[in-house]
């Protein structure tokens, strides 16, 4: 099939990549024409995947129409920041019988949105969300992962299975778009506390509380959003929790680490070239949650660090501080 990434990252090279594995004609596209370029004629994506070789009859393009023309699967891979006006941009040269799928993990600074809500509204059609444990970086080098695939309509959801599955990544449909969304854009957010604990030489007793705390309100924000819960008992939820918290790879963990060790915020962002969606993520899932009146304390503490400039080792302090309350 005709197949488009939407995204140029780290994450949208991945899923090209396992795309073209399985036979699809495949087109990238990023919004800057010279480093499409320099993918095009080096075979690298140094910035977002370095180290990675990728295959020659990928297609890279900055060119919108040419991009998503008679595509039969659009992939959208923009960090959230950029997600609404580069949908709005690609809308008039959409066909109305692609299928769409959101795979960017992350929400609306200013609506709170998923983002396949944005899609949606934007194309007025149903979008696909992909979520789950797979950091692009082993993804790309065909390291074995399972990822799940939610979409209301479940042929649809079936569809875009069997284009992705393979021997390397492994792909489970299921119908709870909003559960699957919520737990890759707010597991983020718990990821920077994680890597805070790590900057401040905390241990493995203290991530494995922030990781069950953590899933416990993000599932509480989730199911007040509409989510089932044993969604978030699955790879969207506590599986893509797990690798965010843990890995090298995380790089929501990496500037909450960064943080933990004293460095200041504009120095972390000053000297990355990739997102770190929990950064942007956490005033927004803290605000939605105070809209709702869904207690979120993690949630709260990130953000009170990031947008507020909290001590670290005070927000911990606060934390442990809590009252006591059942389980």
């Amino acid at each position: 099939m005709k197949t488009t990434v939407i995204g140029d990252g780290g994450w949208g090279t991945a899923l090209a990549m396992v795309l073209h594995r399985n036979g699809h004609e495949v087109t990238v596209w990023g919004p800057f024409s010279e480093y499409i370029e320099e993918i095009r004629v080096s075979g690298k994506n140094k910035t977002y995947l370095p180290g990675v070789e990728i295959p020659a009859s990928i297609h890279w393009t900055a060119d919108r129409e040419a991009a998503v023309k008679d595509a039969d699967l659009i992939v959208f891979v923009v960090p959230s920041r950029f997600y609404k006006p580069v949908v709005e941009s690609l809308k008039p040269y959409i066909s109305e019988n692609t299928l769409l799928l959101s795979a960017t993990k992350g929400l609306d600074e200013q609506t709170y949105e998923r983002m396949s809500e944005v899609a949606e509204h934007i194309l007025q059609r149903p979008v696909a969300v992909l979520s789950g444990p797979s950091h692009a970086e082993e993804v790309a080098r065909g390291i074995p992962c399972a990822v799940a695939i939610a979409a209301v309509n479940h042929d649809v959801a079936e569809q875009i299975q069997q284009l992705f599955v393979n021997d390397s990544f492994r792909v489970y449909t299921l119908s709870d778009v909003i559960g699957v969304e919520l737990g890759g854009a707010l597991k983020n957010v718990i990821a920077v506390a994680a890597g805070i604990g790590d900057g401040m030489g905390f241990g493995d007793n203290t991530k494995a509380a922030l990781m069950t705390r953590g899933i416990a309100e993000i599932t509480r924000l989730g199911v007040a959003l509409g989510a089932k819960p044993e969604t978030f008992s699955g790879l969207s939820g506590i599986g893509d929790l797990m690798v965010t918290c843990m890995s090298r790879h995380s790089r929501n963990r990496g500037v909450g680490e960064r943080l933990g060790k004293g460095e200041t915020l504009e120095e972390i962002m000053a000297s990355m070239k990739m997102v770190a969606e929990g950064i942007w993520n956490c005033q927004a899932a803290k605000e939605l949650a105070d809209r709702l009146g869904i207690p979120v304390p993690i949630t709260e503490q990130v953000n009170a660090v990031v947008h507020e400039g909290k001590d670290p080792r005070q927000a911990v302090m606060d934390l442990m501080a809590r009252a006591p309350k059942p389980e």
